[in-house]
């Protein structure tokens, strides 16, 4: 079995509650949606097939055991479900980021999903599968990447309504470069929410920079 992979790096862990560790990534080609903030339009269709085996000597070659399957959206790919698994079964600690489209149920017990919940901002609140918000774990995170204000009260109410504090831990994450990460904290203190504010570190240490 193979997966169309964009690239395989080994970089800080920039988002998540794992932010700040050393990570190894895959990077996974194609997406469903099409998001007016996205920062990695290339994984639309850039990439080449890879078997398992190659992407899991990949990741051995590193000795961090924290591992990130991003793209992209990983779940368009059948491939994904038995990478997570042998890695969980080689004692890995897998993060699979996906943009909250399509059914997280499917996989593997043990993986910490990181499911985006579009706002409005977006332009794609309307493609969310709002059933896998009742399959989260307590490992799980559910991420708002915020554009304004408005945006923000979006993302508050969607919290109330379906008790996500009470889920998984919440990340609000300011879109790069378009919302000032000291406007967004200082929303989350007037409002005493109990969310993590997670700014995009790999941002901060490399810019833009692809692989980083």
């Amino acid at each position: 079995m193979y997966l169309k992979v964009t690239e395989l790096f080994y970089s800080i862990q920039g988002e998540s509650s794992y932010l700040g560790y050393p990570c190894s990534f895959v990077r996974l080609s194609g997406c469903n949606l099409r998001c007016r903030y996205c920062d990695t339009t290339y994984a639309y269709t850039e990439g080449k097939n890879y078997e398992l085996e190659e992407i899991m000597r990949f990741i051995h070659s590193h000795k961090t055991k924290l591992v990130t399957i991003t793209g992209g959206e990983p779940l368009l790919q059948e491939g994904v479900i038995p990478l997570a698994d042998g890695l969980l079964k080689k004692g890995y600690t897998v993060l699979i980021e996906t943009n909250g489209s399509l059914p997280i149920a499917l996989l593997p017990r043990g993986v910490i999903r990181v499911m985006d919940i579009k706002c409005p901002g977006s332009g794609m609140t309307n493609f969310m599968y709002w059933e896998n918000i009742h399959d989260l774990q307590p490992i799980d995170e559910v991420k708002f990447v915020i554009s304004d204000r408005y945006d923000y009260q979006w993302a508050k109410n969607i919290i109330t309504k379906y008790q996500l504090l009470k889920r998984c831990q919440v990340l609000f994450s300011p879109v790069f470069e378009q919302l000032d990460l000291r406007t967004l904290a200082e929303w989350i203190l007037t409002d005493e929410l109990e969310v993590r504010l997670q700014p995009q570190l790999h941002k901060f240490i490399w810019g833009g920079k692809r692989g980083k």
